[in-house]
C-alpha cells in the first residue's frame, strides 16, 4: 500500500475528488494548509533572482507581490501499489496549469491499515 499526498490549489480540490471518485477512489482526506515552494511566496513568477532578499520581501509586501505562505490544500489518499500510477496521473491531469504553484505529489509506503469499525486490516481496510 502507498499513501499519496498531493498539495494543490484550493480551487482544484472538488474537481480532483470527482475525478478520483469517477475511477473508483471515493475515499480521501483533505486538509487546509499553507505553504510555499521554490517561488518563496512570490505571486509574480517573473521576478528576477535577487541578492538582498530582505529588501525585496519588504517591497513585495508593500506592493502585494509577496505572501509568507500561500493557501493550499493537502489531499491524502491510500491505495494499493498497482493503483499509484493511475491516481498520480489523475491528480497531475486535473491540477497541472503549467504555472508556478501547481503543487507537489509525494508517494510514501504504508506499513498497515486498520478499519476501526470492523477491525479489517491491510488492503481489506481500504
Amino acid at each position: 500500500m502507498k499513501e499519496i499526498i498531493a498539495i494543490v490549489r484550493p480551487n482544484k480540490v472538488t474537481k480532483t475528488a470527482k475525478a478520483l471518485e469517477a475511477v473508483g477512489f471515493p475515499a480521501l482526506t483533505v486538509i487546509k494548509c499553507f505553504g510555499r515552494g521554490k517561488q518563496r511566496g512570490y505571486l509574480d513568477a517573473n521576478l528576477p533572482d535577487v541578492v538582498d532578499i530582505e529588501k525585496v520581501v519588504e517591497e513585495g509586501e508593500k506592493q502585494g507581490l509577496y505572501m509568507k505562505y500561500i493557501p493550499k490544500r493537502l489531499i491524502s489518499i491510500v491505495v494499493n501499489d498497482q493503483d499509484v500510477p493511475l491516481v498520480v496521473g489523475i491528480i497531475m491531469k486535473v491540477n497541472r496549469t503549467g504555472m508556478i504553484g501547481d503543487g507537489r505529489i509525494f508517494v510514501l509506503p504504508v506499513e498497515d491499515a486498520i478499519r476501526v469499525r470492523t477491525g479489517e486490516v491491510g488492503e481489506e481496510a481500504l
